[in-house]
């Protein structure tokens, strides 16, 4: 192969990169550029993964680029019509987040379940108030979303003592690691035993606003949701409703319609909601780990070896398999 032309969209360019010199022209583009640039690439690396403008540059006349790769977990930013009907190969990056989601996730579980929030609030009040707090061990988890981070949430909850079930888009009787998988129709019978719901599914068409109203008026009272997923998966208008009525015990967000979350958000003002500023999955040396898959993925595309973590366009993830 002569030398590739590698388009990175981003104005913060991965480290690394320079070990493919001489076998890649390197061109960077930001949100400006990169409708004039795509057609030239061989080969896309969206490093700038909270931005649209890859799905609104991609439509149009002329060539396209024969390989995508999102230094993300979701490809919802990304994908537009035109490429998922295209011929070009889209790699995510499964495998970098997965771990540290789960680890913050149960995080955010053993805080809620001890109050740490209130402990916090009464130390800075200088308030020695005696509390109890709930047990962990034998609390049910629902984990919405049976992708490999809704399952390294499982696993870790169940390491806590937790009572976890996935439920995923269609049910398995027979998985290998978790027995069932409850299908997407089971959600609303399951909402009500649980007590802690963790949406971790990937944005699609189905799964938009599945955390509604509805949804919320079916967790028990006692019951904490979590998102990690993504913000469009809730309504947070009728998730701030709940908290505030107290149909809920509490709730934690990462994820948002709109990020940053604007100042003017009613989010930020509810007592018992926890906010994170979508950082869930981003531990020390994540930029390294993301590099490093892109440069394997590279090198298996340069030897015309099968890409790892490619992504059927048409339900929006990777599957498992």
């Amino acid at each position: 192969m002569s030398e590739i032309a590698l388009l990175v969209f981003g104005v913060d360019p991965p480290p690394r990169l320079d070990r493919i010199a001489g076998r890649a022209r390197i061109v960077l583009s930001d949100e400006a550029s990169l409708p004039r640039l795509l057609p030239a690439a061989d080969a896309l690396l969206v490093w700038d993964f909270t931005s649209d403008a890859v799905r609104a540059a991609w439509p149009g006349g002329g060539p396209r680029p024969g390989w995508v790769h999102t230094a993300s977990a979701g490809v919802d930013r990304l994908l537009c019509p035109e490429l998922v009907a295209s011929s070009t190969v889209v790699t995510n990056a499964r495998g970098v987040f997965e771990q540290p989601i789960a680890e913050y996730v149960a995080g955010l579980v053993i805080a809620m379940a001890k109050d740490f929030p209130g402990t916090w609030e009464l130390q800075r009040q200088r308030r020695w108030q005696h509390r109890e707090t709930m047990r962990l061990t034998g609390t049910r988890a629902l984990v919405v979303g049976s992708g490999p981070i809704g399952r390294a949430i499982t696993r870790t909850l169940t390491a806590l003592g937790v009572r976890a079930e996935l439920v995923g888009r269609t049910e398995r009787a027979d998985d290998p690691e978790f027995g069932r998988v409850h299908g997407a129709a089971a959600l609303p019978g399951l909402l009500p035993e649980a007590d802690w719901v963790v949406c971790a599914a990937p944005l699609t068409e189905d799964t938009r606003a599945m955390f509604d109203a509805a949804a919320f008026a079916r967790m028990k009272p006692e019951g904490h949701f979590i998102n990690v997923g993504r913000g469009p998966l809730v309504v947070e208008e009728d998730l701030v409703d709940a908290v505030l009525a107290r149909s809920i015990a509490g709730a934690a967000l990462d994820v948002f319609e709109s990020e940053p979350l604007p100042s003017g958000s009613r989010v930020w003002d509810v007592p018992g909601l926890l906010v994170s500023p979508h950082m869930s999955g981003d531990t020390v040396g994540w930029r390294d780990d993301l590099a490093e898959q892109f440069m394997d993925n590279f090198e298996r595309w340069v030897a015309g070896e099968p890409l790892l973590n490619v992504v059927d366009k048409k339900l929006g993830y990777v599957p498992v398999t």
